[in-house]
């Protein structure tokens, strides 16, 4: 599975994306930074998902209206965490394999 992380502390990044690789999946991330490319970039991550992880907290507002946007319009199942570090992300991860376990 494709997952967007949008917002989130940038020094977590590669801790995430070696989580998400044990278990399967890619990690792809963006910052929540709107200027310059931000926003398409945004877009174009967004669109290459399969799940869209949008965290408030640590992230601009127009990023996360964007996101929740065009994962709508896209058809992306999202989640927004409050936070989302190494912990809850693992259990993100024990959810969605739970999630697919009875599937």
């Amino acid at each position: 599975m494709r997952i967007a992380m949008i917002g989130g502390l940038d020094r977590n990044e590669r801790l995430l994306q070696d989580l998400a690789a044990g278990y399967g999946h890619h990690l792809e991330f963006h910052g929540g930074h709107m200027r310059g490319r931000g926003a398409g970039e945004l877009r174009a991550l967004v669109e290459r998902a399969d799940l869209v992880v949008l965290t408030p907290d640590v992230n601009s507002h127009g990023a996360v209206q964007l996101g929740k946007k065009v994962a709508r319009e896209a058809g992306r199942h999202f989640v927004i965490l409050r936070t989302c570090g190494v912990a809850r992300f693992r259990t993100l991860l024990d959810a969605i394999e739970a999630r697919a376990a009875a599937a």
